[in-house]
């Protein structure tokens, strides 16, 4: 995806919108010879037949900056004969939008169509490193022809935004949405019927693994959701992977057959920045042994620094009571459906604040309070019950790093509050 400024679309694209004036003489009499000659007038993709068409998918790769982790693709349309040639793609927002960044927390982001001339395009990611891969299409005239009218209407202003969705909506959704719109629901009645390799979370951790502290916290704050399975249709609102299922797509050749829907794939530029790994990062070890280390700090310092176990214990329960507000606040107050039902509120929760007194109680101090008590108990409670989600039927959420992280923290807390409860009785 690109980001720009201003809402209209630019490049060549926005010349097929414009309203036409009126030609002057001279024009219109270089027009009439042309047409008296048999020579075709004629702009180029805007006005081309279907048979002059040339239609491809160029797929970008991921870039380093994190809203580009996820690559980027476009619908180039050439016109054989003139040689003029326009990507559309769906990627463009603007950050100075008015009330961009409370429609982002909201999960109501706008995003724009734009189209450019393909020698633009190509310039940009060949000069940010990032990989050009190009897919020219057996589409046949008329389905060409169609999708070009498609996008010109898309492109319009009053058609050209939409509202965003990660995992649905994208600007690769678009891309392959419109292409099954010209194939008549082929693309998606093929891919529907093929497994997906990842879901929704796997594929989101694979990909941000580079940022790894960005990677973890889209993680936590992903529901099951993220976690169901999928099939190949779903699974291409990557780039990535719209690129490698379109290879296995058949379409019919026009003489009662079928032949591949890749008629010609070529890598125009090569990636020169590091490549997300092929397979997903299992984040059980390192949050398990991060877990453990941490509660077995706890416990050193209780025995032989009391001042540090209270900074420490108290840092938990703050970063724990404001992720457990965050998730409710994701689930109850915006529309990003991916974080909805989020089991990891049962292990951090606002109950936490609750229990913000009890690290510096001293063994010989004044027990914790009643309401304290109790809400250490709701909170292992709580714990207990996202473990006990893992036994019933049904899509069942992937949390099981943070299960690993969060019971062995909770149980020094509470061991804590149970010993001194004891001495002070």
């Amino acid at each position: 995806m690109r980001v720009r400024s201003g809402r209209s679309a630019s490049g060549p694209a926005a010349r097929f919108l414009r309203e036409k004036r009126p030609l002057p003489l001279a024009w219109l009499c270089l027009l009439l010879l042309a047409l008296l000659a048999g020579a075709p007038a004629r702009a180029g993709v805007a006005d081309a037949p279907g048979e002059d068409l040339e239609v491809a998918l160029v797929t970008y790769g991921p870039g380093d900056t994190y809203w580009e982790r996820f690559g980027h693709d476009a619908i180039e349309l050439r016109d054989r004969r003139s040689g003029e040639a326009v990507n559309f793609n769906y990627g463009v927002f603007d950050f100075d939008e008015r009330g961009f960044l409370l429609n982002f927390a909201r999960g109501r982001m706008h995003y724009l169509m734009d189209a450019a001339p393909t020698d633009e395009d190509e310039s940009y990611y060949r000069g940010a490193g990032r990989s050009i891969v190009r897919q020219r299409l057996a589409l046949a005239p008329a389905q060409a022809a169609a999708l070009r009218d498609f996008l010109l209407w898309n492109l319009r202003p009053e058609n050209a935004r939409y509202d965003y969705d990660y995992y649905v909506d994208n600007c690769t959704t678009r891309v392959r949405d419109a292409l099954d719109r010209a194939l008549g629901g082929a693309l998606k009645a093929q891919l529907a019927a093929r497994p997906a390799g990842m879901t929704y979370r796997q594929q989101t951790d694979r990909l941000m693994r580079a940022q790894p502290w960005l990677m973890l916290l889209l993680d936590l704050g992903l529901g099951p959701y993220a976690d169901q399975p999928l099939h190949a249709w779903q699974e291409s609102f990557l780039p990535m992977v719209l690129q490698r299922e379109l290879r296995a797509v058949r379409v019919p050749d026009g003489q009662g057959g079928t032949q591949p829907l890749v008629a010609a794939e070529r890598e125009l530029s090569p990636n020169r920045l590091d490549a997300p790994p092929a397979a997903a990062p299992d984040l059980r070890p390192p949050l398990a042994l991060a877990g453990l280390a941490l509660a077995a700090l706890l416990l050193a310092c209780r025995r032989y620094w009391p001042a540090g176990f209270a900074v420490l214990g108290t840092a938990y329960l703050l970063a724990a009571g404001l992720v457990g507000l965050l998730l409710l606040v994701l689930w109850t107050l915006t529309t990003h459906h991916s974080a909805w039902a989020n089991a990891n509120a049962l292990l951090f929760s606002p109950l936490a604040f609750l229990l913000l007194r009890a690290p510096w109680r001293l063994r010989r101090g004044p027990p914790p309070s009643r309401l304290a008590q109790n809400a250490m108990l709701l909170q292992l409670l709580a714990a207990l019950a996202a473990v006990l989600l893992h036994l019933l039927p049904g899509t069942v959420q992937q949390n099981q790093p943070w299960l690993m992280f969060a019971l062995p923290i909770w149980l020094v807390v509470a061991w804590h509050m149970r010993s001194i409860t004891s001495a002070a009785m």
